[in-house]
């Protein structure tokens, strides 16, 4: 039989077929399996193929485990991550950044509920408010107040599981976006005066002091307080879907409408509640269609010619054992052979299960040497060194200084 290169489908999946290093080793093995089986003595029922299909499976399994081990450590980085179906990623031979976007997303919800943001956004409504009504339905009397559905009713402007139990944050007499305008509005008396005399204001021309963290922390809560001390002349109560206003709106005041930002309930099946809810392509979350468990992460194959001589060791090993089991199955066929005036009994089930052991010790060593490996392993390894290594300096003495002069 001619060698692996120039064989027609040598093995049966061909993933390393065109590895020259593969293709080189492959002629090899053949040579050293036989021989370790007996060959030389004995008649070794083992084809060519057969010890080339054994070689492949061989480096598939060491690839599997390798792969298996960097999954362990990896996934936690690479979840939502493009899972390179189009065979443009392979993390198998790629080392990772650590990253916090497992923590940052993990947080996300607690940070909406908290009301600090997250991509679960705050919608706007409005109801319009009538002399002598105090009671109004969150569903079937809040609108829109922004996007294309502005105006429209607010329930109906979302989809499916977004309809379900809204949340209400802030509750505001007029539209907020009139004391934005208040702040922003260079021609309003107090930023003109700011301007003016140099005191911080809120317009491009005013000088701003830079201050430390702890006081724009302070000034966070000087303006919530802010908003509560300033506040409307109204009052309110939800109990189930109503808002009940206090005292009930008469023509004494300006009725105008009455904002209220809401949260549609979260729902871990949508790219981002939004969808369906604002404008189309606003507020995707790609990392949604990306990885999300090992069985999608892009880890390929490890090529044979990427590993490296203790890699290539243990596909050696692994391959005899495999194929050894593969002679024993053969054998196993037949209990023994009539020969003339007597019988030779096989040794099938023996090669079977020598081989069986083989392959697990193999597989054991492999696993016990990766887990070796794992980062809290190497940081107690580091965090050792280093412990040793400030003992060690202890014991070195201090040259004795000689001046000069």
């Amino acid at each position: 039989m001619p060698n692996f290169a120039s064989t027609p489908n040598p093995t049966p999946f061909g993933i390393f077929d065109a590895d020259p290093a593969f293709q080189k080793a492959a002629d090899s093995m053949v040579i050293f399996v036989k021989r370790k089986l007996g060959d030389d003595v004995l008649s070794v029922e083992l084809t060519k193929k057969q010890i080339w299909a054994c070689f492949e499976e061989a480096c598939l399994e060491y690839s599997r485990l390798i792969n298996e081990w960097k999954i362990k450590w990896d996934i936690i980085n690479v979840l939502g991550t493009a899972t390179g179906s189009s065979g443009s990623i392979d993390l198998s031979v790629v080392y990772l950044n650590e990253t916090l976007n497992f923590l940052l997303r993990q947080s996300q919800a607690y940070s909406a509920a908290a009301g600090y943001g997250s991509n679960y956004n705050l919608l706007l409504g409005y109801f319009d408010l009538k002399a002598g009504v105090q009671d109004y339905d969150i569903y079937a009397d809040l609108k829109r107040a922004e996007g294309p559905n502005a105006g429209q009713l607010f329930i109906s402007t979302l989809s499916g599981s977004l309809q379900g139990k809204l949340r209400v944050f802030d509750v505001m007499h007029f539209e907020p976006l009139a004391a934005q305008t208040f702040l922003l509005n260079a021609s309003n008396i107090t930023n003109f005066l700011a301007t003016n005399f140099n005191y911080e204001s809120y317009v491009n021309s005013t000088v701003f002091y830079v201050l430390p963290v702890f006081e724009d922390v302070l000034r966070r809560g000087m303006l919530e307080e802010a908003f509560r001390v300033r506040r409307s002349h109204y009052s309110y109560e939800i109990t189930g879907t109503k808002i009940r206003i206090y005292p009930i709106p008469t023509g004494q005041y300006e009725l105008g409408h009455l904002y209220i930002r809401v949260m549609p309930p979260m729902d871990p099946t949508l790219p981002s509640w939004a969808s369906g809810s604002l404008p189309s392509g606003s507020y995707g979350d790609p990392s949604m269609g990306g990885v999300s468990s090992p069985a999608n992460a892009p880890y390929g194959v490890i090529k044979y010619s990427s590993i490296n001589g203790p890699g290539r060791q243990w596909i050696l090993d692994y391959c005899m054992a495999l194929c050894k089991e593969l002679l024993g199955l053969i054998r196993s066929k037949f209990e023994s052979i009539p020969i003339p005036n007597a019988e030779v009994r096989l040794n099938g089930d023996n090669l079977v299960q020598q081989a069986r052991e083989d392959k697990a010790a193999l597989v054991a060593a492999l696993l016990d040497f990766l887990t070796q490996l794992s980062k809290q392993n190497l940081a107690s390894i580091q965090a050792a060194i280093a412990t040793d290594t400030n003992t060690a300096l202890k014991y070195i003495p201090i040259p004795k200084l000689v001046w000069i002069g």
